[in-house]
């Protein structure tokens, strides 16, 4: 997430964005009216599989904390559903969320209604994010309704709260079909130890924590541990809360990142992160339809191989 997607600053026009990416052809949204979410990616989109079940999503999906929790705001309502037209139309499919999130889930749900024809090809993930047992069975309910499915593909169990609780809903919900997909998440590096405990011994298709190129202390067991027991890995913070656009503030990209088809900033942090072999998805947040297409640019084209992520490592530490 850059400055620029917190809520209290300014959005980049709808205007400008279709002036600067023309390519992308119009998105043509009536005020109010319902969007047609396209089905197919500007390009081959790369793809990494569930581990669990062998299906393949985009490695590029999206987030919304702070982004989607706009309340009732018709006009920040209509902004972000081309945000969410837009990642769509990039090929993404999986968008994260949590009841934690204010009224994201809400405005999720809302933005999915206003699909014209055939429905968006949507990978839907969210968190359960209370105490007690029963109290996680209301919320997930709620958030169903919110979202407006009927099934989930992924619940997750939100930094670890009541885990053990909630995971006995997720293993019968999964029996019963009612969730395709059961995970975990943290974004605190203090659990990190807590996390890998539980792995080593519970069913968990998804785990979900931080890893940027300045944060890479999961490279040393949870990364590893996640391939050993084949569980798919969502990757949260890959911008580091926007502190990574901040080091690299007026400084150029260097010209080699063109050898993995990285054409700005945000497709450099990206590309570092969907290359790690054991990562599935990486999930940014953003509120702007150019930081979207930005994002969604490291989907397609190559990605830096061993030698190449060393390199971007050693260069980010040098200019940062």
């Amino acid at each position: 997430m850059r400055k620029s997607d917190r809520p209290a600053l300014p959005l980049v026009s709808r205007r400008s964005f279709l002036a600067s990416a023309g390519a992308l052809g119009a998105l043509s949204l009536a005020g109010g009216g319902k969007a047609a979410f396209a089905q197919a990616p500007a390009g081959p989109a790369f793809l990494r599989a569930i581990p669990s079940t062998a299906e393949q999503i985009p490695a590029i999906g999206m987030g919304t904390w702070i982004t989607f929790n706009v309340g009732g705001d018709l006009k920040l309502r209509q902004q972000r559903l081309e945000v969410m037209q837009t990642f769509f139309q990039r090929g993404g499919r999986l968008i994260d969320s949590s009841p934690m999130y204010g009224s994201s889930e809400e405005v999720i749900g809302w933005c999915l209604s206003k699909s014209e024809g055939s429905a968006p090809p949507l990978f839907s993930a969210t968190k359960v994010w209370t105490m007690f047992q029963s109290w996680g069975v209301s919320q997930m309910e709620k958030s169903e309704k919110l979202w407006g499915t009927k099934r989930f593909d992924l619940l997750q169990i939100h930094n670890l709260l009541d885990w053990e609780n909630h995971l006995e809903t997720l293993k019968e919900w999964k029996a019963k079909g009612r969730v395709r997909y059961i995970g975990i998440t943290t974004s605190h590096g203090r659990r990190h130890r807590d996390l890998e405990k539980i792995l080593k011994t519970e069913p968990f298709d998804f785990v979900q924590f931080t890893y940027n190129i300045a944060d890479r202390e999961v490279e040393e067991r949870l990364l590893p541990l996640a391939a050993e027991r084949k569980i798919a890995v969502i990757i949260n913070r890959p911008f580091q809360g926007g502190s990574l656009f901040d080091a690299v503030e007026g400084k150029p990209l260097p010209e080699w990142a063109r050898e993995f088809d990285a054409a700005n900033w945000a497709q450099f942090f990206l590309k570092f992160v969907v290359s790690h072999p054991a990562v599935t998805c990486a999930i940014p947040a953003t509120s702007q339809l150019a930081h979207m297409n930005e994002n969604m640019g490291a989907l397609t084209g190559r990605l830096p191989d061993p030698e190449m992520r060393q390199r971007m490592i050693r260069h980010f530490a040098e200019i940062s």
